[in-house]
């Protein structure tokens, strides 16, 4: 039997295949783009190697692509059968992947849990559950399981760098900013290329108003991600974000367009619809045409994409953003057909997923169709129960700030003052930046006088 890195036993059929196995998770953990080459090397290794084809299930999973699901299922299938007579840890592993493949990523949460308990070592299924209870809107559960995790790691153990920085996203989302900044500052000291880790520090600029620091936050570190993935991309639509609050459109369309939206970037013509590069580009032209900026033609590139991925809803977030391109282009049978689509999926599917999507996304994503069209009270009202249970469709904070955006823009239009005033009360109350500060808000702060 042999053992990973961090000591834990493993199913392999040489010490190559273990090191190999490792490198994998370096790769995933810091964001790499190579990740299909070190699996590539890992497979070479081993072949029948259990936890392999975990990996390569798990890897098809966080695309939140439908097209992905029959490689997540068959590469589910032969883990499950491979672990057999493996450990009981890789066991555990192939049963989380089968409840995630089976629309149950709650299921799958608590199986890495258990895992965690008993080898808090296991950094993938550390990862994991970190990833996916974030995109449940659970930052509290991230909390604890990294605290729960990390009183049995220390700075000597490989992949502490990966347990701060889940550390300070965790704090920061769950509203500890001070601690946040300090861990994400730790991990950005132990490790420059940690885009997680900056990643958080600059989620915490963005709740407290510091966009001259986080401009600088950014810019200072982004010569270390030549070899990040997609999640520099999102690095890139928090400049944005900082200088949309400066009222600086001219710098945020040239990051749009050269950053987060880079269309010449191989990260981006690699995977164009992939849901985090949507969901920056999307709610940035939304921010930005409420606020009166022509962004020309730049929707027309997300609905052509959006209307190939219509009836897919593996990602409950992503598709209020999806109708926003279609809307916003005037494809009003596209945008039906999605919005059908999603009824079907949802009455055929009893998991998790299929729960969020009639639940959540539906309503949500006909608002988004509603308001574009002008019927604004309508808007209103279709979002207006679910304003607060929008947060389990995941997203961090600074990124369901835009569905917000849409139901004040909604109310104020339809003069459904009430409802503008219930809305400013939330934000003001949970955002330590006053609304009169925030751009998106502006206009409705006197309703909290």
């Amino acid at each position: 039997m042999y053992q990973d890195v961090r000591g834990l036993e493993m199913t392999a059929a040489s010490e190559d295949a273990v090191r190999a196995f490792d490198h994998v998770i370096d790769g995933y953990v810091g964001y790499r783009t190579d990740i299909p080459q070190r699996m590539e090397a890992l497979f070479a290794a081993d072949p029948d190697c259990p936890l392999a084809h975990c990996l390569r299930g798990a890897f098809a999973m966080l695309s939140f692509k439908a097209a992905a699901l029959p490689i997540a299922r068959e590469a589910c299938d032969t883990a499950l059968r491979l672990t057999l007579a493996a450990e009981p840890r890789e066991q555990d592993h192939a049963a989380a992947l089968e409840a995630w493949v089976g629309g149950n990523p709650d299921r799958a949460t608590a199986i890495w849990q258990q895992i965690l308990d008993e080898h808090p070592h296991d950094l993938l299924a550390f990862r994991l559950a970190h990833f996916v209870n974030f995109w449940l809107g659970r930052p509290e559960v991230m909390l604890t399981s990294v605290l729960r995790a990390e009183s049995h790691w220390s700075d000597s153990l490989p992949g502490w760098g990966a347990l701060l920085g889940c550390r300070a996203f965790a704090l920061e989302e769950c509203g500890h900013y001070t601690q946040a900044e300090y861990a994400g500052r730790e991990a950005i000291r132990f490790d420059p290329n940690d885009l997680w880790a900056a990643h958080a520090v600059a989620h915490v600029m963005e709740m407290q108003g510091r966009r001259s620091e986080g401009i600088a936050w950014v810019e200072g570190l982004e010569g270390n991600w030549a070899h990040g993935n997609n999640l520099r991309h999102h690095l890139a639509w928090h400049a944005a974000m900082y200088h949309f609050e400066r009222g600086d459109d001219a710098r945020v369309l040239a990051l749009y367009d050269g950053g987060f939206r880079d269309l010449s970037s191989p990260l981006t013509q690699a995977s164009p619809d992939l849901y985090i590069d949507v969901q920056n580009a999307a709610s940035m032209l939304f921010r930005l045409a409420r606020q009166g900026v022509d962004v020309g033609g730049r929707w027309e590139e997300l609905a052509n994409l959006a209307e190939t991925r219509i009836g897919d809803c593996l990602s409950g977030f992503t598709l209020p953003h999806w109708m926003m391109a279609l809307a916003a282009t005037g494809r009003d049978a596209a945008a039906e057909r999605m919005l059908a689509a999603m009824r079907d999926f949802a009455a055929g599917e009893e998991s998790l997923v299929g729960q969020l999507t009639a639940q959540l996304a539906l309503p949500v994503t006909e608002a988004v169709l509603a308001h574009f069209r002008g019927r604004h009270a309508e808007a209103v009202r279709l979002m207006r129960p679910v304003l607060g249970e929008m947060y389990r469709l995941g997203g961090s904070h600074a990124q369901q700030d835009v569905l917000e955006q849409l139901f004040l823009d909604a109310a104020l239009k339809a003069d459904l003052t009430t409802d503008a005033r219930l809305l400013m009360e939330r934000v003001a109350g949970r955002n330590p930046v006053p609304p009169a500060r925030r751009r998106g808000y502006a206009m409705g702060a006197g309703l909290l006088h």
